[in-house]
């Protein structure tokens, strides 16, 4: 068997486990799944053919980063899922153009799903949180602002950065990074429920109406 088909074989092994064994199980978007797959295909396909016409590195790179751009304005991504994608190119490229060897290319593919799944794992920092988060009181004042994000979600702030505050309405807009305490606040947030009284709670993924 040729190196080249060794090499193909590595990275439809190694997009496998990336999608189905570590980003479905734990993110449940099927439809990131068929985009991973067929962007790690593609790309395997077009830089294995340019690797047999002679084309060198470069222009492999430049298929990188055209398909980046044309993937990330197309739709809004987490970052997270970002990194899935890059990884999803990178195992392509590695297993299509395979110019660093067949023992170095599969080693960084491993690579390359291996920190994609400690990096994803669930356990770590997983007492860190972000949200943005609408509250029904407008702050002007960054301390007043932490005290009562840090007794509203009962955890530790660590960084609160203001995107609005409206006077007319009393409210104020804020992205909340906090270390969760393990108490019921943090449970209810865990849980996707609505903060009551002092807040409400905007998931991260939604977007936000200014």
């Amino acid at each position: 068997m040729s190196s080249s088909l060794i090499l193909c074989a590595a990275d439809l092994v190694a997009i496998t486990l990336l999608t189905f064994a570590i980003y479905f199980p734990r993110h449940r978007r099927r439809d990131l799944v068929i985009a991973y797959l067929g962007i790690n295909v593609g790309v395997l396909a077009v830089s294995a053919a340019l690797a047999t016409s002679g084309v060198g590195a470069g222009v492999g790179l430049g298929l990188f980063g055209v398909l980046a751009i044309i993937r990330l304005r197309s739709t809004e991504l987490d970052q997270h899922e970002v990194a899935y994608y890059f990884s999803a190119l990178a195992l392509g490229l590695l297993g299509g153009l395979g110019t660093s060897g067949v023992v170095l290319s599969a080693s960084l593919m491993a690579l390359v799903v291996v920190v994609m799944y400690v990096a994803g794992h669930p356990r770590l920092l997983r007492r860190y949180r972000q949200q943005v988060m609408v509250l029904d009181t407008a702050f002007t004042d960054e301390r007043s602002l932490i005290a009562h994000l840090e007794g509203l979600l009962g955890s530790r702030v660590h960084q609160v950065t203001v995107q609005r505050v409206d006077l007319v309405n009393d409210t104020t807009w804020v992205d909340v990074r906090f270390e969760r305490s393990g108490g019921a606040h943090t449970a209810a947030l865990d849980d996707g429920a609505t903060t009551p009284m002092n807040g409400s709670l905007v998931p991260r993924s939604a977007p936000v109406r200014r």
